[in-house]
């Protein structure tokens, strides 16, 4: 399973630094979108560099596995979150790329949320 790992790691730790670094560039537009998804401006401000750390651990392989069980959780994390709000009438956007996602949050993000769930276990190996 190396090489499988190893894609997978690159893979889910690029999807990561992507998120994180559009988060930072969308700038106070994520903190609004986030606030409309129902998390906390502390925890707001904390995710795009979670999120950078992560993506950067995985793509160069460091402290295998843990950066993969972080992503991981992360990953369980953002869907409970979908899954919350999507019991709410508001659909409130998505922004898990920043500008790039400005879609309403629906189960299309729960099905890629499983995807990347998926390589992130794949990479833990």
């Amino acid at each position: 399973m190396g090489i499988v790992a190893v894609v997978a790691s690159v893979v889910i730790g690029g999807v990561f630094v992507v998120a994180g670094a559009s988060k930072l560039a969308a700038g106070p537009q994520w903190y609004a979108n986030a606030r409309d998804l129902g998390a906390p401006r502390p925890i707001a401000m904390l995710v795009p560099w979670v999120e950078l750390v992560i993506g950067a651990a995985l793509i160069f392989r460091l402290a295998v596995p843990v950066p993969a069980v972080a992503a991981a959780a992360m990953l369980v994390a953002f869907s409970v979150l979908i899954i919350w709000r999507l019991r709410d009438e508001e659909r409130p956007s998505c922004a898990c790329f920043g500008a790039w996602s400005a879609s309403p949050i629906g189960r299309g993000h729960l099905i890629r949320n499983t995807v990347l769930l998926a390589i992130s276990i794949v990479a833990m190996f």
